[in-house]
């Protein structure tokens, strides 16, 4: 008889052990700025932290963020962009709230191929080529050639960024070529000597591209108050967070050891 409870006992624990690591899961959904490179190493150092914690970490849009929040799909989400009024209203109509985190501070930079000898760009100027109304690099004190303009798709939040900071919230032209992330454009600029993109902080180091100052303003961290395209990174819960996703949500935003892989990813920390 005290064999079986024993065993009992044991088979107990077990279940308890299982569910344990069961429940040790976050599921992240959302930005690909963050989702590619900044909260990978986060949930990284987490864990090397000591904390019990697996991470599925999907990086498809911002966008994603809110239609994964919405069915219940994710634990909390990762946005490049501020919740619109009619994502927060989708939430309101459920009897939802969404709760804002600011997860880093981003500068969206302006990149072309390091062979061009375009390094300096206005705001006009920027809006002009991405709306399609200049088409020549000789336009805008460049070698005469068609400018190649390389964006992030719909569903980015950088898509909607650039277009509200960038130009002025004017429609992008029909030649503008849409590109699934900030990796794709480094690299697409990097081969091709007419072309000009946007991306994250973070992606402007690849070799091959150069980032343009944007009225007489680099893209570096210490320029970012200053910097005509910089924006606030978000993490999103429905309601206040709790459990492990309160727990990792509060060290990413404000331990120490967060902000050391913000910094070495190429973003910068919250303050």
């Amino acid at each position: 008889m005290k064999l079986i409870q024993s065993a009992t006992s044991v088979l107990a624990g077990l279940a308890l052990c299982a569910t344990a690591q069961a429940q040790s899961k976050l599921i992240i959904k959302g930005s690909d700025t963050l989702g590619a490179k900044m909260v990978p190493q986060l949930a990284e150092a987490y864990k090397a932290a000591g904390n019990n914690v697996n991470f599925e970490i999907a990086a498809e849009g911002s966008s994603s963020c809110f239609t994964a929040l919405l069915d219940g799909t994710a634990d909390f989400g990762m946005s490049s962009r501020s919740v619109k009024a009619k994502e927060k209203n989708n939430f309101a109509a459920k009897g939802q709230e969404l709760i804002e985190h600011v997860a880093g501070v981003d500068m969206i930079a302006v990149i072309v191929n390091e062979a061009n000898g375009v390094k300096k760009l206005t705001k006009e100027q920027i809006e002009g080529i991405f709306t399609g109304a200049v088409t020549d690099w000789a336009e805008v004190g460049g070698k005469a050639g068609k400018i190649n303009a390389y964006t992030r798709n719909t569903a980015s939040g950088t898509y909607k960024t650039f277009q509200k900071l960038g130009m002025s919230k004017n429609d992008y032209g029909q030649n503008t070529q849409k590109m699934a992330g900030n990796t794709q454009i480094a690299d697409a600029v990097s081969k091709d000597v007419n072309g000009i993109g946007y991306v994250g902080l973070a992606y402007v180091k690849r070799e091959g591209i150069a980032p343009a100052s944007v009225n007489g303003v680099l893209p570096t961290p210490d320029k970012a108050s200053a910097y005509a395209l910089s924006r606030n990174l978000y993490y999103y819960t429905v309601g206040q967070p709790k459990g492990e996703t309160a727990k990792f949500i509060k060290w990413a935003t404000t331990s120490t050891e967060a902000a050391k892989v913000i910094t070495k990813v190429g973003f910068i920390p919250a303050k």
